[in-house]
């Protein structure tokens, strides 16, 4: 049920992180069926959602006016105890998308936009591009991207900053930097109470990183501070959890949801 494609990675051509809507795109020719669900590496569904999505996935197979179904975020952080819930972090995402040929993947593959006539190359281009209208799925997407040893996540997150940026000037901004990843106090993280996916349960057996990890004392001054750390960012992310009850404010959203 596996396919692997074997391609070449261009981040000269496809820069600004675009290689990863280009290469999104690749695995998509590939695909076939009516439905096309994208997860990526480090994105997993919880079992408990999958009656969710088949049956609605059969419901909306014929409306022509769905072009995609749109899911919930929890964005784990540090550990798989805590989750990012702040303002600048996604809180929800297009990942099913009806089979058509016009609907590509966009900016740095994050979500998908319909295209026409798409040149093949600028996937951030904006004129001409059209946001997705999407039934909105009681199912969430559990992202694990930023739980990893402190080791390997600073090394994921060099070659992250290095399809974006290029390899000079990320080298030029890492000379100086730690060799392990610094979560910063947990203590700015939500706590989560939650099960996990069943496939995760010896992933997470795994963990052995908590002794470098710190859930109180003082933001660090070694390193720029992260989004979610910035006393502006707070107060925003305070005023969205506390008064508007999890909406967004200044929020961007590439969709258009469906009623």
């Amino acid at each position: 049920k596996i396919k692997i494609i074997d391609t070449v990675w261009d981040i000269t051509k496809y820069t600004r992180g675009t290689e990863n809507a280009h290469q999104t795109d690749l695995a998509k020719e590939a695909c076939s069926g009516d439905w096309l669900f994208y997860i990526q590496a480090d994105e997993v569904l919880h079992e408990k959602y999958l009656d969710e999505i088949v049956n609605k996935c059969n419901t909306y197979l014929d409306d022509d006016r769905v072009e995609g179904f749109l899911f919930k975020y929890v964005h784990f952080w540090g550990d798989y105890n805590h989750f990012q819930n702040s303002h600048g972090w996604y809180p929800k995402e297009i990942r099913i998308i009806k089979n058509r040929d016009d609907i590509h993947s966009w900016e740095s593959a994050q979500s998908f936009r319909r295209i026409p006539e798409f040149d093949g190359i600028d996937y951030r281009q904006q004129e001409g591009t059209y946001k997705l209208n999407v039934i909105e799925l009681d199912a969430k997407v559990f992202h694990y991207g930023w739980v990893r040893p402190p080791e390997y996540m600073q090394s994921k997150q060099k070659s992250l900053d290095t399809i974006h940026k290029g390899k000079t000037k990320v080298d030029s901004i890492y000379q100086d930097r730690e060799s392990e990843f610094d979560y910063g106090p947990l203590r700015l993280a939500q706590t989560f109470n939650g099960s996990h996916p069943k496939v995760m349960e010896d992933w997470i057996g795994k963990f052995n990183w908590q002794d470098k990890l710190y859930k109180k004392g003082p933001i660090p001054n070694h390193r720029p501070l992260f989004k979610h750390e910035k006393l502006k960012y707070r107060l925003i992310s305070f005023i969205e959890q506390k008064i508007l009850k999890g909406n967004s404010l200044f929020g961007f959203s590439n969709y258009n949801i469906l009623k």
